[in-house]
């Protein structure tokens, strides 16, 4: 370990200094008309694993064992939560705070594409007006009595999820993975990063592990075999699912009727999610 210079943000090492730094940055507080007890983030080392179905999913299946739940939609560039939801209102609000759209099975979103004249607009914003967007959703909106606000978190570990983790008081982390190899290199990168930021990690979600056969019922790994065991075992992290390439569920996803889905692939993850509140 090189000589230490008390400046954290030119050093790489993580030593007890840097923990004491991260422990001291201040979190955001949210407004006083919410009551939020848990803040649990659903991120991936990068897209197109299905982290925002997998958030979706959690909230729908944590609501109906009787959680408050709610859902930021902090992929800010890449907005599709309210899709998933079939969200098509706007959010309404004053000078003060803004007033999120509710699912019909009484999840309030808030997400960009809400805020949108055209939800195809692109965001085309730096870093730092994505992060201080992040910052709003969790000050600025009226989300009522929450027991668990699920974070859909942008992939990687650029701008929008050091936000996320130094402003919000994130309880833990679920990450979301696909069977790749190297997708399994590019997770490692999102522990590492959890762990630098003092953030608990719950456990893996392997997405797209396997298409069952309509005729026989095999499971085949259509993108090769999985490597969550081994990758769950290197950093010490629970095997949380193992999710079916699902044609029904996409097609729910599509139609925005993803709160009729049932995937009981998720019990571990809700199980250990239940517990929390205990």
């Amino acid at each position: 370990m090189s000589e230490c210079t008390h400046d954290c943000s030119t050093c790489g090492e993580s030593c007890s200094s840097r923990q004491t730094a991260q422990d001291a940055i201040s979190k955001e507080l949210t407004n006083h008309h919410n009551n939020i007890k848990r803040v649990i983030g659903v991120v991936s080392g990068k897209g197109g694993v299905g982290k925002s179905m997998v958030t979706s999913l959690l909230a729908v299946e944590m609501a109906r064992r009787g959680f408050r739940c709610g859902i930021i939609d902090a992929d800010i560039t890449g907005p599709s939560i309210p899709k998933a939801f079939g969200i098509k209102e706007k959010a309404t609000g004053d000078e003060n705070f803004l007033m999120p759209p509710v699912t019909k099975s009484g999840i309030p979103v808030m997400s960009v594409n809400l805020l949108l004249e055209d939800e195809t607009d692109p965001v085309v914003w730096r870093g730092p007006v994505l992060a201080g967007v992040v910052k709003q959703f969790w000050k600025d909106v009226v989300y009522g009595e929450v027991d668990y606000m699920f974070v859909d978190m942008p992939p990687g570990t650029g701008d929008v999820p050091l936000t996320v983790y130094q402003s919000l008081p994130i309880d833990g982390i679920i990450i979301v993975t696909s069977p790749q190899d190297l997708v399994s290199m590019i997770v490692g990168k999102a522990i590492k990063m959890a762990k630098l930021m003092n953030v608990p990690v719950i456990g893996l979600v392997e997405n797209f592990a396997y298409a069952l056969c309509p005729d026989c019922g095999k499971k085949i790994e259509v993108f090769g075999k999985s490597h969550l065991e081994e990758t769950a075992a290197t950093f010490r992290l629970p095997m949380l699912a193992r999710l079916p390439i699902d044609t029904k569920l996409a097609a729910l996803v599509d139609e925005g009727r993803i709160e009729e889905a049932s995937v009981p692939e998720l019990k571990a993850a809700l199980d250990l999610l239940t517990q929390l509140a205990k």
